[in-house]
């Protein structure tokens, strides 16, 4: 990039990996404000540094929720998962998040799973525990995580099995208060004990606490509360085998007939598996072996996007997976954990109907526009909210109106000096360097947040618009300068950026301030898909029909 020095490390592969979704349905609005965007913004921020990046996830099918959605829609797990896959990958890609798609839950996904965990069996990692489950007694089923809810121990708020959404805190076993089976809550909940594999997270305290030590400063402080306030108690087992009804991956364990693997414990094979596909998709070597990329050796940078109720798993969980296998694996060196997007003053919920589906909003609003605002008011550090009249004023008021604004001061400034070059000033040159600087430390990984990048880039625009319509600026001042804020904007504006860079203006993150730009002209910003045949709206009707109903 125009010979720019490379920061350290700067080619350094990175591993990018989102929350997995589960296809119990389309991805929401609130799951599109948390890691997913979030994810998209860093891995190409670190694709215009020059960085070899994989950004990926999977659906995790194996999911209790699978069932229990499945089950109230009247239809089968795999027909939900069929449909929900199609769904998801549809939003992702009109939402455009940059990954190459969702890989196949095939047999090579699960023998990668299996191939995971055996390699711990047969190192001796794991232990049977015989442990007290709930159990419905009139379906015969036990119950854990999605298919059973009651009252968490710690907060007494309402929760399913597994972890809290509210206080993050895990429920093993038989610790979830008040259980009752969500499929039927009539069905008498009783307790039944059963020989399971596990995992146990005390043997690794020690290098679980020297991890943390060494990186609470890139976690957000809610997550990292929750993380010391399980290090100061007993470590629970990490379930390896449950006895699941059918669904699932059946483990090949002798100890454990006819139990499946706990399907949290994928997440982290899954994950390698992702990765490997991703990079064939993406046009590089794939390698031979699956979990390859994933080596210690390889020394890739690896970081996890998800919500705070995730932390636990992604953070606690699946980080003691990986140590269980030695010095096999590199480590993750952050996890950036959002907080949750409320709807109208209230959470997301899909069983009480109370959200608005990526891709119905996709449908009527740009993307660059619902990327601004979901930027702009991400739950990074606190709960937000989002309203649709809000993002209609926002986005009006802070992103088109001013830029097309902008825009047309510009085309006005340049008449008559098209493929002209302008000069620049020091000062310009200084001021531009500045708002580099500030969208830079915004998209690092120990400053990361897309909240203040947004709000930097529309404190900006702002000021921009404000030079360009009284006259205070150099010409040549004003066009770096837009040119810089929009290469700092361009993992949020995609759209915007990528017309601009189509149009020829110079897009460069990097780039030191010149001493003088070539005249050009700004795109302008359209507030609304106004056709129903657009691209984005045609991508978002690619839901095939459900078969296979019960």
């Amino acid at each position: 990039m125009s010979g720019t020095e490379r920061s350290a490390g700067s080619t350094r592969p990175a591993i990018i990996i989102a929350a997995t979704p589960t296809p119990n349905g389309d991805l929401h609005v609130g799951h599109l404000a948390g890691p997913y965007l979030a994810g998209d913004v860093y891995a190409r921020y670190l694709r215009a540094l020059g960085r070899p990046v994989i950004y990926t996830t999977c659906t995790d099918d194996s999911q209790t929720y699978v069932v229990a959605t499945a089950a109230r829609q009247a239809v089968t797990p795999q027909a939900l998962c069929q449909r929900s896959t199609v769904a998801i990958e549809n939003s992702l890609s009109a939402m455009g998040i940059s990954m190459a798609g969702l890989p196949p839950i095939d047999d090579r996904y699960r023998q990668t799973v299996l191939s995971f965990v055996t390699r711990l069996y047969d190192t001796g990692r794991l232990r049977l525990r015989t442990v007290r489950l709930p159990y419905a007694e009139r379906s015969g089923t036990y119950l854990f995580d999605g298919l059973v809810t009651g009252a968490c121990p710690v907060c007494l708020a309402g929760s399913c099995g597994g972890t809290c959404e509210s206080c993050g805190h895990p429920n093993s076993y038989d610790e979830l208060l008040e259980p009752r089976s969500t499929i039927d809550p009539t069905d008498p909940v009783g307790y039944r004990e059963q020989a399971i594999l596990v995992l146990p997270m005390e043997d690794y305290r020690q290098r679980l606490t020297e991890y943390f030590e060494a990186r609470a400063d890139r976690w957000r402080p809610h997550s990292m509360q929750l993380i010391r306030e399980l290090l100061a108690g007993s470590l629970p087992d990490i379930p390896i085998t449950v006895p699941g009804g059918g669904w699932g991956i059946e483990a090949p364990f002798a100890e454990t007939p006819g139990q499946i693997l706990y399907p949290w414990i994928e997440a982290m094979p899954a994950s390698i598996y992702s990765t490997w596909w991703a990079a064939g998709r993406q046009g590089e070597p794939q390698p031979v072996e699956v979990d390859e990329l994933w080596r210690a050796e390889r020394d890739a940078e690896v970081v996890y996007f998800h919500g705070f109720d995730n932390t636990y798993h992604w953070g606690l969980m699946d980080l003691t997976l990986l140590m269980a296998h030695g010095e096999r694996y590199v480590l993750p060196e952050s996890n950036v954990c959002n907080e949750f997007y409320d709807l109208e003053g209230s959470k997301f919920s899909t069983s009480r109907n109370h959200l608005i589906r990526g891709s119905e909003l996709l449908a009527e609003v740009t993307r660059d526009e619902v990327r601004f605002f979901l930027a702009l008011t991400a739950p990074e550090y606190q709960r937000t909210n989002f309203t649709r009249q809000a993002l209609d004023e926002v986005t009006e008021l802070r992103l088109i109106e001013p830029w097309n604004a902008l825009a047309e001061a510009i085309s006005l400034l340049i008449a008559g000096r098209a493929g002209g070059m302008l000069a620049t000033t020091p000062a310009g040159r200084a001021r531009a360097a500045l708002v580099q600087a500030r969208l830079r430390a915004a998209y690092e990984l120990d400053t990361f947040s897309v909240a203040r990048a947004a709000e930097t880039f529309a404190d900006q625009l702002a000021r921009l618009r404000a030079m360009a319509e009284d006259g205070s600026a150099e010409p040549g001042d004003l066009l770096l300068e837009a040119r810089t804020l929009l290469a700092g904007a361009a993992p949020i504006l995609i759209d915007l950026a990528e017309q601009a860079g189509a149009a020829g203006v110079q897009l460069d993150l990097l780039a030191e301030p010149a001493t003088e730009v070539p005249a050009f002209e700004l795109p302008r910003l359209a507030s609304r898909i106004e056709s129903p045949d657009s691209p984005t709206a045609e991508l978002l009707t690619r839901t095939p029909a459900l078969d296979g109903a019960v």
